[in-house]
């Protein structure tokens, strides 16, 4: 069983036995952004430890002890207010040192200090939350020592999932709760917790708003438990008393509709998603997502641009896409868009980048045409063009690039495909080639004459929020790849353009994490309800009977 926590950690005084293994530096960092200090013990010479370590040490940031672990570190390293033992202990030895490793845990527990030992759950006392703020907003993922990559993926795809006013969502509920019992100490009703509302009368009947003063007073910690449960999250920053007179009306209208199905002939769309941001999207696309009955999805377009599908009008599936899986996953996905077809529905196929740029666009527009069913095609902007843009690599630059290669980094059954030769003023990127680079690398250096130190970029989640960048160089990526993990989508970029802007400096390699996004939540969600309104106007004048009135 675990306990979840959050440690203050002003001044305490850390200790990270282990300098050479990268997650070394990253503990150092942590420790340093919560405001404690770290001290790293380890019998290594310095000129040893990464880039990063050493300058964090010449910083005077971190304090490094270059000697064998011992007990008597534990208890002499530490503040003079709590005799000197130290407060917390970090274990960054490799898994060939399991033997230490468990020898400093045990030392840990019998003191009394909390301990965490990388790879080795059994061995801590506290594990690490990936964590994310916004505001009065924080929450932490743990999976209980399983895996630190693992809890960090929950984290991305909880915060994508999250409205971007989460902080604002926060601020004003806490306004609303403050009000309301500031107004029940005023009329002297007796104050209400809303935290404090019981399953039982969570779900009771809250009336209109037309009740007296002191009813309504009576009801308004119920009322926001209320519309904190069910209210939209995304509209819970500007939510007020009227809005939810107005729920009500429309809520109460809605149960009188008669919805009718209409009989058409289907129509279906192959749509390009764009390289992940909703900034991205083209208004075509955004007016096909907006009038389709049914929408087939790539598993790796991403949550927000899902989030736009109206959810009481469109139905949604997601290719099954997996290693092993994907050509009986894209029949299927085949199958289900001709039956819907058949049935007379709007499919669109949404589809992530550009449906013609490896996205076997041309492969559906020949299978629907077949079936009598001949797709429009509206483009997207590809990540091969778009992931340099964002990662601030000009594609082409004078007497640096004069031109542009896009190709893939795998070949069909997951083989090497016919890779290019070397051209010094080219940039090429390769889509699809994250997962076979350390096949890929060497094959371009030997067989194909490629720099072993020419510049190159790994782009990750191009667009999105939480985009990352590794440069570094050809020789050295598939090392970076394999030291920093994996975040797909992702693209290899390779050229001397990836330096004509930013240059990498001496290190193996430098990460750029984060992408800020255009704020379009307004001109977005005013797009999606005029093409709502006019979707609801042509159902109605499509259901209502015809009249014929014939000339004598």
């Amino acid at each position: 069983m675990t306990l979840l926590a959050s440690f203050h950690c002003k001044d305490e005084r850390h200790v990270v036995i282990g300098a050479l293994a990268p997650v070394a530096s990253l503990r150092a960092k942590a420790i340093i952004a919560a405001g404690a200090f770290p001290i790293l013990i380890d019998n290594a010479p310095l000129d040893e430890l990464s880039k990063t370590l050493q300058g964090l040490i010449e910083e005077g940031k971190v304090e490094y002890h270059n000697e064998e672990y011992s007990k008597r570190l534990l208890t002499s390293l530490g503040r003079s207010e709590v005799d000197s033992v130290v407060d917390k202990v970090f274990v960054t030895l490799y898994q060939s040192e399991q033997e230490l490793k468990e020898q400093i845990s045990a030392d840990c527990k019998r003191l009394r200090i909390p301990v965490n030992v990388s790879d080795s759950p059994e061995l801590c006392s506290f594990t690490l939350l990936s964590t994310h703020s916004s505001g009065s907003f924080h929450f932490g993922v743990t999976t209980s020592g399983k895996g630190c990559k693992l809890a960090s993926r929950i984290k991305r795809e909880l915060v994508g999932a999250l409205p971007g006013n989460i902080d604002q969502i926060c601020d004003r509920v806490g306004e609303l709760r403050r009000q309301i019992q500031q107004e029940d100490a005023l009329e002297e009703v007796g104050g209400h917790d809303d935290d404090a509302i019981t399953t039982s009368n969570l779900n009771s009947l809250v009336k209109e708003f037309n009740m007296t003063k002191q009813q309504q007073i009576t009801q308004r910690s119920r009322w926001l438990s209320q519309i904190v449960e069910y209210y939209p999250l995304s509209r819970l920053a500007e939510i007020s008393i009227e809005d939810l007179k107005e729920q009500y009306r429309l809520d109460k209208e809605e149960g009188f509709k008669k919805k009718q199905k209409l009989q058409r002939k289907g129509t279906i769309s192959l749509v390009g998603s764009g390289p992940g941001s909703v900034s991205m999207l083209t208004l075509g696309a955004l007016q096909e997502i907006h009038s389709a009955d049914l929408i087939l999805a790539d598993k790796l377009v991403p949550q927000q641009v899902l989030d736009l599908i109206p959810k009481k009008s469109t139905r949604l599936f997601i290719a099954r896409k997996f290693p092993g899986n994907a050509e009986r996953a894209q029949q299927e996905l085949l199958e289900i868009g001709l039956e819907a077809l058949q049935n007379g529905e709007k499919v669109v196929r949404l589809k992530q980048g550009d449906p013609y740029i490896f996205g076997r666009g041309g492969e559906e527009f020949n299978f629907f045409t077949k079936h009598g069913y001949p797709p429009l095609v509206l483009p997207g902007i590809t990540s091969a063009l778009a992931a340099p843009v964002f990662s601030n690599i000009p594609a082409t630059h004078r007497e640096v690039a004069d031109q542009v290669l896009i190709c893939t980094g795998t070949g069909r059954r997951g083989a090497l495909p016919n890779l290019p030769d070397f051209v010094e003023s080219r940039t090429t990127v390769f889509l699809m080639a994250l997962h076979r680079i350390v096949d890929l690398i060497p094959h371009l250096i030997s067989e194909k004459n490629w720099r072993p130190n020419l510049p190159v970029a790994i782009v990750e989640r191009a667009s999105c929020p939480d985009q990352r960048v590794i440069r570094t160089t050809l020789e050295k990526a598939a090392t970076a790849v394999e030291a920093l993990g994996s975040r797909p989508p992702g693209l290899f970029i390779a050229g001397n353009a990836c330096n004509v802007l930013q240059e990498k400096g001496d290190e193996d390699w430098v990460v750029e994490e984060g992408h800020q996004e255009p704020k379009l939540e307004g001109i977005l969600q005013q797009l999606g309800h005029q093409v709502e309104q006019e979707r609801a106007q042509s159902a109605n004048l499509e259901a209502c009977p015809q009249v014929s009135v014939t000339a004598k």
